[in-house]
């Protein structure tokens, strides 16, 4: 059956045909994203939901959504959507961070042109007949310094437009290395060295608990007396109140703002300062903009849908298409080990271990440790997956840690995992063969090679004469077919295990049976999702 999605919000026709084109059955509403009422009866019924800012996705809504699994958020910001519930629920969300990024950018240096020159006032000045020539005396950019206050996608761009209007241009980024600052052309500096140092500051960050107000009373004051602030990111990253107060008193000499802190922003005092230019969140409001986040966002969400390629995922590390081809044996594996953990572990995890060698330590290993974890945790709630997982892990307080290395063992790559509890580690470790089929190489430390099927049994026992004989003959007399038959063993006379490969689930009767003899120290029916 074809995966289906809603468009709950305006988006280009185009990219409805592009769900289609890719066999994704789609229903177009634009409006429906308004009625929260309607929405909430039908959005049961789909796989993907396609959004731009109206639709407000809750952790009601989310409740009723028993079907979907990834949200798609035609733009950057994601304020309509409560990401952490959709975790735990397991729906990826997703957006388009590229497609807006030449038009917000060129918003930023529109808006910086019209603050440096009274664009709006003068317009409005000339309208109504007057010819106020000598009230309107701007600034130059030329030679200016440019303070960037977040230097990613967007911020990178109005840092290359700056240096083309001949500016000087320091950015403040936690994340910028001095390679990639010199690869700009820009100066990285700390954020109190860009306020003394800047004519003009542009922010480009998002807004979190950390930069909340990141241009706060305290930060103004310390800025270049005379200077003009730009922002076209989000509301939020300026206090209002103080900015109001910067620019009464020409500390500030103006601000050119785009977003606000409260939206739509009908009203505030910043309205009637005449040294302010406001616009409605046009950031992103261009035709080619529009049209890009749109097809974007419908190439996403049909990739996830049909390939399980996951691009420009919030909450789940990505993984091209490319990637999804070769590493889907290899997340299969991830979930098996996980799962053969998880049927072994009674006790509470305090730590998840997995050990990536070889060929799979070069590999997508966030999306790996999702699968392993996911494995893990299916055991005791069927519907975790790679997205759910992890928070899920969090939550309980379970430690996870990743180790790779370079080919140590007879195989091209493997992994191991190892689950930690009060009581014991264990460990399992398995492979992908060439024929793309995953195997188990390892339990215990114990060498095996057995094939991975649904129904299996697992003992323990220590090696002694008579056990295959005693699984064959018990199963046998069940009527139980073996499939895959596979031992190992530490050493001669130590610890040994089985593990078996059937055609169904062991029968309750014929575990009691085993258990009867005396002979094993574990009797562990396994079963794995092989589909």
């Amino acid at each position: 059956m074809a995966p289906k999605v809603l468009v709950s919000d305006k988006l280009s026709e185009t990219a409805v045909q592009i769900f289609r084109d890719r066999g994704v059955e789609v229903d177009y509403l634009p409006d429906l994203g308004k009625d929260k009422d309607r929405l909430l009866e039908v959005i049961g019924q789909y796989d993907g939901l396609a959004i731009r800012s109206a639709t407000k996705v809750t952790e009601k809504l989310l409740a009723a959504a028993s079907n979907l699994k990834v949200i798609g958020r035609a733009g950057i910001g994601v304020d309509n959507v409560d990401i952490p519930a959709a975790s735990k629920r397991g729906v990826i969300v997703m957006n388009t961070p590229f497609g807006n990024s030449v038009t917000t950018a060129e918003h930023a240096i529109a808006m910086m042109f019209a603050v440096a020159r009274d664009l709006p006032e003068a317009s409005v000045s000339t309208k109504t007949g007057k010819w106020e020539k000598n009230r309107f005396m701007g600034v130059e950019l030329f030679n200016k310094t440019l303070g960037v206050i977040g230097a990613g996608n967007i911020g990178a761009i109005v840092c290359d437009r700056a240096l083309g209007l001949h500016m000087k241009v320091v950015a403040y980024d936690p994340f910028l290395s001095e390679e990639r600052a010199k690869t700009l052309g820009v100066t990285k500096v700390e954020l109190d060295d860009l306020l003394h140092r800047a004519d003009f500051i542009t922010l480009h960050v998002p807004l979190t608990d950390k930069t909340r107000n990141i241009l706060s009373r305290e930060a103004l004051a310390k800025t270049k007396k005379g200077v003009r602030i730009i922002n076209c990111a989000r509301g939020g990253l300026i206090d209002e109140a103080a900015l109001y107060d910067a620019l009464t008193s020409g500390q500030v000499a103006g601000a050119a703002l785009d977003v606000f802190e409260t939206e739509p922003a009908t009203e505030s005092p910043l309205f009637n300062l005449p040294n302010v230019v406001c616009t409605p969140h046009l950031g992103a409001s261009t035709t080619e903009a529009q049209e890009n986040v749109a097809l974007q966002v419908a190439e996403q969400m049909s990739d996830y849908l049909l390939t399980g390629a996951v691009q420009n995922a919030l909450n789940m590390p990505s993984v091209t298409a490319e990637e999804a081809a070769v590493m889907g044996p290899w997340i299969r594996l991830a979930g098996h080990l996980g799962a053969f953990a998880g049927q072994l572990t009674d006790e509470p995890i305090k730590a998840i271990n997995v050990l990536y060698d070889g060929t799979v330590s070069h590999m997508n290993l966030a999306a790996l440790n999702c699968a392993a974890i996911a494995g893990i945790m299916k055991v005791t709630n069927p519907d975790v997956n790679l997205v759910s997982a992890p928070v899920i892990a969090k939550e309980r307080g379970v430690q996870i840690a990743t180790t790779r290395q370079e080919k140590g063992g007879v195989f091209d790559g493997y992994m191991k995992l190892t689950v930690v509890t009060d009581k014991r580690e264990r460990s399992i470790a398995g492979t992908v063969f060439s024929d793309g089929k995953p195997r188990f190489i390892q339990i215990k430390g114990i060498n095996i090679d057995a094939e991975i099927g649904a129904h299996m049994l697992y003992t323990t026992n220590e090696d002694v004469p008579g056990i295959i004989g005693t699984l064959g003959q018990t199963l046998g007399d069940a009527g139980m077919n073996i499939a895959n038959f596979t031992l190992g063993r530490a050493a001669q006379g130590g610890d040994a295990i089985a593990l078996l490969y059937l055609d169904e689930a062991p029968r309750e009767n014929v575990l009691k049976s085993l258990a009867a003899t005396g002979k094993f120290n574990q009797i562990r029916p396994l079963v794995f999702d092989v589909a």
